[in-house]
């Protein structure tokens, strides 16, 4: 066993100390007190010059009257029957009385030291025990002894009872004899003399003793510091010998049970116990104590702060693990304590230490100035900032919790606050967050979740962050109380101003913080800014993300817990928001609602005034776009949708997914919570930089080809238009394509979630659209607006011109994918997994997909591809596919065409030499489609507006609704052609599309569909053909007599008959007999058959020599046509009129015609005048 306390020892072993042994005025006694008076292990540099300071006091007391007498005899060191024992008025038990006899009177007043001196070692009460427990060295100094007796603590060592209370009467006597009193009055005279209240004290009952050590702190005199040290050690061996704590306890003791205020029931030496037992039933919230007894306690407690051994429970119960986590830290000024506590969860901290130190930390909650390096380093702090106001109630200012938020508000408000005081706050508020025992209110109101969900965890912190993991709702729920006692608690922490006080937190991210945060000065409150920057990357590990997120989840319901925000944002807070102080909350405020209204003044536009700062907007933004990645991180969108993320969202916990999930929902959200989301959508269309993840899967395509508009402070739109427009490219991910498409697809539901639409067009659409919400609407409101007032050519467009702008980049945008357009969608559902379930949404290709198998289509989806169609022919631009696929092919030909003549200029140069093929097969592809449907070719509609109703409508009304024409008009228009009854400008459109349909079959529809098997069977190497150049027509032609069946032969006729009014639409022999159109009827214009009959005249010519190939060519078509003539028979009188004057036996026909009319005339003279007589009676009336 080891002992501290060897004065003697320590003694000899320092030189020079020889004086403290010479003083021979007082003799022994002196020697004996200087001896006894000090500590060497508290004392080590000093213990010679307090003796030597105590000797000549005494010394010179030697030469008073009665002087000496009065300090020896205090100490009992003289003076003492011979048979040994303290002197005193105090009968002490089980000793004889003779033995405590005072000096008798006229007895001299100086005496020379006598041999006998009564020691502790020596009586018998106590000798066997000191020789058993005590050094040698140690028997001749009362006060070694005592403390050696005190200190013991094994069973093995207990000292009997007898000598346990000589101890105690000693102490007894040592404390409350009024000579000791005065001899502490001389030696603390000037300290008496600055404390009044000590001075003023009753003499006799220890109260000037007790006065001195409450007010030790103060004391300046060092020999009366030194006393007073030793003498707080032997007061708080004993909670009886504490200056009125058992007047103010006494009933407390007995109904607490916490053991005997008489020596003698209960083991002396254990009274420290008595002291434990009262504490813990303080700190415990199920037992009461009077607010006398709780001073008292408390007060003690406090006393006790400096030195750890004054604490004779902790000091008993913490001796080994002093040892081994503390040998080498200085006793005083509460050193020993800190270190305990800094071990406090070690796992080699034993039980019944770490339930001690439990106690202690729960006695500086209720005041902190138990804590001896709190009160001393925040003296001057607190005095500063009035944070100890005497108006205030004592124990509101005492508490811990009140010291901290005071003074964390000053150092909030910019006020300085010494480091030592700083450093002392961190400790603390890092105490109270590894163990949630030390918080009362949490024990009281969260007790139930504790032992339901968190039991067993209460080390390092791991309670508390259970409990913020529940009030996270990710672990069951807490109680409201529950939940606002943690609130209050991160509030008195303050974890976000620095990481470190979450131990938990700290450990968990240590590695994150060593590789991702290494740039930033450690304790920074950045750090946790830089961790959720990083939060759902590689860098961080799930621990880290668990524990961040619970910590995010309180300090995002007090804007005043991020430590930056409110650095950077107090002044608009109060201005905009009427906050109060740091350390002032109202309850009337819902969580987060500070923050609610700074963000929704950060976004305001210029013409409704932006109010906030720089910085704070900036910091606002910064924060939203952390948050964002959880949508328990905003107060308000959790409370008001907690419901609707039950019922919708229950299965969405990736994250972002559940406010990507209430999106989705919009439409099914209640009022209240759909509110709230359409806000937040709203705040995402302007600054998308909200969507962190978003951003991440975007990062290549935006550095690519955006990182200017990512730079900017103030996005407004541009960003998320940039990813739209560059949604396709090659350094454009999977990710990045959902959550840009995702976007868009919320916009949809309402056009306030497009920022730049809503900025462009919300004036046009109070006005011209007022009842309409849903995006899709608005556009085709907007959209008609336009396009009415283009048709009807008015002079000012009810549009503005910036709508007009930007509504054109919705309408394309809307092109790019079918979701975008929701009634679209809608109809065409079912189709779409019937017919394109593997076609991917984008770049358009569901939308192709469907017009590629138009006909199987339902009647309500064909007519909606139909009239998307009708639209994206007029207006090639939202023909996403062609724009996208010729988009350089447009930029090389038709850079100056107009918007909606890029597909006329595209098919202009379709047989050019450098043009795409892609392009050039998609260009075909819409040719197709055109010739279909004259309604889909808008040129030819307006050019035979007058032509169609004239000629076709037969076919028109032949057609049921909803049907597609299948190219019939078309069809029609050009046997019209051929009989040159067209006006010019339809004539024009015609010649085009059989010049186009001539060299390509597929352009002609009636065609592909009565003639595709004897186009596959009759002329499969000419369908084989990489180019179409007309070959297949020649073939049909060529093929004419093979052909059986009858439609397909009449389409062949037709084309026959077709190229008889321009060489021009027939190809084939257009290049024929190139080079002699060119020779022989250069002067002939083309047009209405001229060339034609040019070139038939030359070959009837013997004189004129064509050439071989035309003039083979020219025969076949006389033979064709010849043929066509015998088995075509007219469809209608305008027909046989038209076949009789092109026939060459016209003159005869006509000359037969005459004599028929002739014949017919003469017959009806005749047979009139016949039928016609009457009779004369008729007549004669």
């Amino acid at each position: 066993m080891r002992h501290y306390v060897t004065a003697p020892q320590s003694i000899k072993r320092r030189r020079g100390c020889g004086c403290c042994y010479k003083m021979a005025a007082c003799g022994r006694g002196s020697l004996l007190l200087a001896g006894a008076a000090l500590n060497w292990r508290w004392l080590r540099a000093s213990h010679c010059l307090l003796a030597a300071a105590l000797s000549l006091l005494l010394a010179w007391h030697c030469g008073a009257q009665g002087g000496s007498d009065r300090v020896r005899d205090a100490l009992g060191m003289h003076n003492q029957p011979q048979d040994g024992g303290p002197v005193g008025q105090v009968e002490v038990q089980g000793l004889p009385q003779a033995q405590f006899q005072a000096r008798p009177q006229g007895q001299a007043q100086f005496q020379a030291p006598r041999k006998n001196i009564w020691r502790l070692s020596e009586d018998p009460m106590c000798h066997e025990d000191v020789v058993r427990l005590c050094p040698k060295h140690t028997w001749q100094n009362n006060f070694a002894v005592l403390e050696c007796l005190q200190d013991v603590r094994e069973v093995d060592d207990e000292i009997s009872s007898d000598c346990n209370h000589l101890l105690w009467n000693y102490k007894f006597n040592l404390t409350t004899d009024p000579k000791f009193e005065a001899a502490a009055g001389e030696v603390c005279k000037i300290t008496l003399g600055d404390v009044k209240e000590c001075a003023d004290q009753e003499p006799g009952k220890g109260y000037i003793i007790s006065c001195l050590i409450e007010h030790r702190a103060n004391i300046t005199e060092y020999q009366c510091r030194q006393f007073i040290t030793k003498m707080t050690a032997i007061i708080f061996s004993d909670y009886q010998l504490i200056c009125g704590f058992v007047d103010s306890c006494k009933n407390d003791i007995n109904q607490l049970k916490c053991g005997s205020i008489r020596p003698g029931e209960k083991d002396v030496h254990s009274q420290g116990e008595v002291v434990s037992c009262l504490e813990k039933a303080l700190v415990s919230e199920d037992k009461a104590i009077s607010d006398n007894c709780k001073k008292a306690i408390l007060r003690v407690a406090e006393l006790s702060s400096d030195d750890f051994h004054l604490d004779r429970h902790l000091y008993f119960s913490c001796r080994d693990d002093r040892e081994r986590f503390c040998e080498d830290i200085l006793g005083g000024e509460g050193r020993v304590y800190k270190c305990l506590f800094n071990h406090k969860f070690e796992e080699a901290m034993s039980d019944k230490c770490r339930e001690a130190l439990t106690t202690r930390q729960k006695l500086i909650v209720q005041d902190y100035k138990v804590s001896y390096s709190l009160a001393k380093a925040c003296k001057n702090d607190l005095r500063k900032y009035r944070c100890n106001a005497e108006n205030l109630p004592r124990a509101r200012e005492a508490r811990l919790s009140y010291l901290l938020l005071c003074l964390e508000s000053s150092v909030h408000r910019g006020r300085q606050v010494s480091g030592e005081c700083q450093g002392e706050m961190l400790d603390y508020r890092r105490m109270l967050m590894e163990d949630f025992s030390l918080s009362p209110e949490i024990v009281l109101n969260c007790r139930s979740e504790i032992e339901l969900h968190c039991s067993g965890l209460h080390r390092k912190g791991r309670t508390l962050h259970c409990l913020m993991r529940m009030g996270r709702g990710d672990k069951g729920n807490l109680g409201q109380n529950c939940q606002q006692s943690l609130q209050s608690l991160i509030q008195e922490t303050d974890p976000g101003a620095d990481y470190r006080i979450d131990r938990a937190l700290n450990e968990a991210c240590e590695s994150v913080i060593q590789t991702a945060c290494k740039h930033i000065r450690n304790g920074d409150p950045m750090i946790l800014s830089c961790l959720m920057e990083h939060l759902y990357t590689e860098k961080m590990v799930e621990e880290c993300e668990h524990r961040l997120l619970e910590l995010q989840y309180f300090i995002s319901r007090d804007w005043k817990l991020d430590p930056v925000l409110y650095r950077k944002c107090q002044g608009d807070a109060s201005r905009l928001c009427h906050t109060q102080g740091w350390n002032q909350t109202s309850e009337m405020l819902p969580p987060g609602a500070v923050f609610s209204c700074l963000y929704r003044h950060a976004y305001r536009t210029e013409e409704q005034g932006r109010r906030l700062s720089r910085d704070c907007r900036a910091e606002i933004q910064r924060i939203l776009h952390q948050r964002a990645l959880d949508v328990k991180l905003e107060p308000a969108l959790q409370e008001r949708c907690i419901i609707d993320l039950g019922k919708w969202c229950s299965e969405k916990t990736d994250p972002g997914q559940e406010l990507e999930c209430l999106q989705d929902h919009l439409d099914d959200l209640a009022v209240d919570c759909r509110d709230i989301v359409g806000n937040l959508t709203e705040l995402e269309s302007e600054d998308i930089q909200i969507e962190a993840l978003l951003m991440r899967a975007c990062d290549p395509v935006i550095q690519t080809y955006c990182h200017e508009l990512a730079d900017n402070q103030i996005d407004s739109g541009d960003l998320m238009e940039c990813l739209v427009q560059n949604k396709h490219q090659k350094e454009m991910n999977e990710k990045c394509v959902v959550g840009v498409t995702h976007f868009q697809l919320i916009q949809m539901k309402d056009f306030r979630f497009s920022y730049k639409f809503k900025m462009a067009c919300k004036e046009d659409v109070l006005k011209l659209c007022p009842n309409i919400k849903k995006k899709v609407d608005v556009v085709i409101c907007l959209s008609t607006t336009v396009r009415n007032d283009t048709l009807q050519e008015n002079k000012e467009q009810r549009v503005s011109i910036k709508c007009r702008k930007q509504l054109r980049v919705e309408e394309l945008e809307m092109t790019e994918d079918i979701r975008l357009e929701p009634d679209l969608y809608v109809s065409c559902k079912v189709d779409i997994e019937k017919h394109c379930q593997n076609v991917p949404f984008g770049n358009a290709q569901v939308v192709e997909c469907l017009k590629d198998v138009k006909k199987v289509l339902s009647t309500r989806c064909h007519d909606k591809i139909f009239k998307l169609q009708e639209s994206e022919m007029s207006d090639p631009e939202l023909d996403y596919t062609l724009m996208r696929v010729c988009k350089q092919m447009i930029k090389r030909y038709c850079a100056d065409a107009d918007s909606k003549n890029v597909l006329q200029c595209l098919k202009q140069n379709k047989n050019a030499e450098l043009m795409d093929p892609k392009c050039k097969q998609m260009i075909t592809k819409r040719q197709i489609t055109q010739n279909t449907d004259y309604r889909l070719n808008p040129v030819l509609r307006k050019a035979c507006k007058a032509d169609i109703p004239k000629f076709c409508q037969s076919v028109l009304n032949n057609v049921k609704d909803g049907k597609e024409l299948e190219g019939q008009v078309v069809s029609c228009l050009k046997l019209k052609y051929a009989d040159q009854r067209l006006s010019s400008d339809c004539e024009d459109q015609i010649r085009r599309i059989i010049q186009e349909s001539a060299l390509d079959y597929r352009l002609d529809p009636q065609l592909q569909i009565h003639c595709t098997k004897e186009i596959n069977s009759l002329c499969a190497e000419e369908v084989a053909a990489q180019e179409q150049t007309g070959q297949v027509e020649e073939c049909l032609k060529i093929n004419l007599l093979k052909i059986v069946g009858e439609p397909c032969k009449k389409e062949v006729l037709n084309l026959l008959q077709e190229s008889k009014a321009d060489i021009f639409v027939d190809p084939v022999l257009h290049a024929a007999c190139g080079l002699d159109i060119k020779h022989q009827c250069a002067s002939i214009q083309p047009g209405k058959g001229r060339q034609m009959s040019c070139l038939l005249e030359a070959l009837e010519d013997k004189t004129v020599r064509l050439q071989p190939d035309c003039k083979k060519r020219l025969q076949d078509r006389l033979e064709m046509w010849s043929y066509a003539a015998k088995v075509a028979p007219a469809e209608g009188f305008a027909d046989l009129a038209y076949q009789v004057m092109t026939s060459p036996s016209k003159n005869y026909l006509m000359g037969l015609l005459a004599l028929g009319v002739c014949i017919l005339f003469l017959l009806g003279m005749t047979c009139g005048r016949i039928t016609k007589r009457v009779t004369r009676e008729l007549k004669d009336r």
